[in-house]
């Protein structure tokens, strides 16, 4: 995840020449088959591990003092420090829910390395642990960005995520992993239209 600033650096510097029409909503099929490791049922009643989430939509900033109540039950993170954007999650696979209905919401540092998920039954904390190589920050985690044709940018790449905190139905999930496959838009006007698939396991998985 990146901030304004710092991707107006990226685009003052170079990136790929590349103009490609992408489809986002056909990346569907090709994520999910990358995810899906497990025999997990599709509008199961009951969690399991391991589970699919969607996260879609805008990033809209968390201004401090404003973040969820309680914050979320959560001792590892402040959620009201104004470091968070925060947009939705849908369910895939594995949790109860509709796929066209959020569920709940997510919210990740733009300049840290921390993110929560707030979810039906509980909550997670989560660390990214991505490499810190040349490329990894050359292109802030993402492996390929490709421009979109009116001033933005795709970003595409896999992010992987230690879970550190979890309450409620997701306690057994604390030291599992988070494997991401994102394919976020950077719009023209500097906003971020996330499209990520995380494949959410317990320790052991």
């Amino acid at each position: 995840m990146i901030t304004k600033q710092a991707w107006t650096n990226q685009r003052e510097t170079g990136s790929p020449q590349v103009s490609v029409k992408m489809n986002r909503r056909s990346l569907i099929g090709g994520a999910l088959a990358a995810l899906y490791l497990g025999p997990v049922a599709r509008g199961a009643s009951a969690l399991h591990d391991p589970f699919i989430l969607l996260l879609q939509g805008i990033y809209q900033p968390v201004v401090p003092g404003s973040g969820p109540p309680s914050n979320l039950g959560l001792t590892s993170v402040n959620l009201n420090d104004g470091t968070y954007a925060v947009t939705k999650i849908y369910p895939i696979f594995g949790i109860p829910g509709d796929p066209m209905a959020s569920i709940g919401k997510f919210y990740v540092q733009l300049t840290g390395n921390l993110c929560a998920y707030d979810l039906p039954g509980g909550a997670m904390v989560m660390q990214f642990v991505n490499g810190s190589g040349a490329a990894v920050q050359r292109n802030f985690g993402y492996a390929t960005i490709v421009p979109d044709g009116a001033g933005g940018f795709y970003l595409k790449g896999t992010f992987e995520l230690t879970i550190q905190e979890a309450t409620g139905v997701y306690s057994s999930f604390v030291g599992g992993h988070n494997h991401m496959v994102a394919n976020t838009h950077q719009l023209a006007d500097g906003n971020l239209d996330e499209y990520c698939f995380c494949h959410i396991s317990g320790k052991g998985q």
